[in-house]
């Protein structure tokens, strides 16, 4: 990387912008599963969702180029593209959700659920996690609790504790009645502080808390809470979805119960800046009654074609089978370093969505964040790109694009039995 490079990006973008590693990647181009530097050096990428159907997918490409040679407007016109997604996207999800408001940002998207939920119940008190991240503009920074921002969490919003029993020696039940306790108390805190509760909004894998084991139905248990007190449950689905649990397209499912809304993002445009909120006919309408949105650039004939051409890719290649295969395959292979390995505490997630926690040892399972930091760092130098994640900052973070096969597998595992060999003795 170019000393220079980094030089200028951090005089333009100020001292504190944020990069990955302490040695920031400077890549010139990617492709399917391989991300490369200017000087040819390659490195497996087992890190972004971004491009959920492998970087610069062929089919992709061609359709983006294709639409942006024949037109690309605003969205107040007519346009076969995004009807046709709108279409084939709510074919996908469980009644009632059946229409879709496309954005450009997961941010957006969150902002717009979030909205509807606001006016619909006529209340303004939001519950979140008490570690979590939601988009970046003013209404939801006040929400976040698990990146630092100068908003301090809003009067409106409670943060709730998610239950983990990862690493056992906990009751299922009274984790589940002590973390649903934890909601209906924040209820009971905005009704008295005359708020009332608009939404429930968390991320379906509970991503940025580190991939949690829940106890089974919590995320059904809140969400009826919520909805006897007559909020919403907002999904966000811009990390887990689209085929990455490999149990289907969406993370809600593996929760047993239809959200209110469901907020997408990163994944749907495969790195093209499109995203979306689905909800069903009443809600809109009844939202729409009332407010004249539109977005000028969400599901313009561009984005729409490539986010087209990503289910394309998705069904016609059979990338939730591999996520489901894969996954599986992986998780085995991280058991097996689990096995090896004092410093592996658990192994998390689901589908191509995986993780390490890093302790000290697994007599303290004390967080062991410089270590996981390290780890990190020094995969990165082996070329392989992963990144960490959880309230300690010591979970290793990793959902690869959806075309990972065995091969990519088998080198991550390998890469990373080294890594950790040399981690534990430095």
């Amino acid at each position: 990387m170019s000393d220079d490079l980094l030089e200028r990006r951090l005089r333009i973008s100020g001292k504190n912008t944020i990069l990955f590693y302490d040695r920031p990647l400077a890549p010139v181009r990617a492709e399917d599963v391989w991300i490369y530097e200017a000087d040819g050096r390659r490195y497996l990428d087992v890190y972004n969702n971004v491009p959920n159907v492998g970087h610069c997918h062929p089919r992709v490409v061609e359709a983006l180029c294709r639409q942006a040679g024949l037109l690309n407007i605003h969205t107040r016109y007519l346009h076969e593209e995004m009807i046709r997604y709108a279409e084939r996207l709510t074919a996908t999800y469980d009644a009632p959700l059946s229409r879709l408001i496309m954005t450009c940002t997961g941010t957006e998207s969150n902002e717009l659920a979030i909205r509807a939920a606001r006016h619909l119940s006529g209340h303004s008190g939001l519950i979140v996690s008490d570690f979590s991240y939601h988009g970046n503009s003013h209404a939801l920074a006040e929400a976040t609790t698990g990146l630092p921002a100068p908003e301090a969490l809003a009067p409106h919003v409670r943060a709730v504790r998610i239950p983990d029993l990862t690493c056992g020696g906990e009751d299922e039940g009274a984790a589940l009645e002590a973390a649903v306790g934890q909601v209906t108390q924040a209820i009971r805190e905005l009704d008295a502080a005359g708020f009332g509760v608009a939404a429930l909004l968390v991320d379906t894998l509970f991503t940025t808390e580190g991939l949690p084991r829940l106890p089974a139905g919590y995320v059904r248990e809140i969400a009826a809470a919520v909805r006897r007190a007559g909020g919403f449950y907002i999904a966000d689905e811009v990390q887990p979805g689209f085929g990455r649990t490999g149990e289907g397209l969406w993370g809600y499912r593996l929760h047993g119960v239809v959200p209110d809304f469901v907020t997408m993002g990163k994944p749907m445009g495969n790195g093209h800046p499109v995203a979306g909120m689905a909800t069903s006919a009443d809600i809109l309408d009844s939202f729409a009654a009332d407010a004249l949105y539109f977005n000028t650039f969400g599901g313009n004939p561009v984005s729409a074609a490539v986010a087209n051409a990503v289910l394309d890719v998705i069904e016609e290649e059979g990338l939730v089978e591999n996520a489901r295969v894969q996954g599986a395959y992986i998780r085995q292979r991280l058991d097996e370093l689990m096995a090896r390995h004092e410093t592996i505490a658990s192994v998390r997630g689901t589908g191509l969505f995986f993780g390490l926690e890093i302790v000290t040892d697994r007599t303290s399972n004390a967080p062991d964040a410089p270590r996981t930091k390290r780890i990190v760092n020094l995969m990165r130098d082996n070329g392989v790109l992963i990144s960490r994640i959880g309230r300690e900052d010591n979970v290793l973070k990793m959902r690869p694009p959806l075309t990972f096969r065995r091969e990519h597998a088998d080198l991550l595992i390998e890469t990373l039995g080294e890594v950790l060999a040399q981690a534990g003795h430095d």
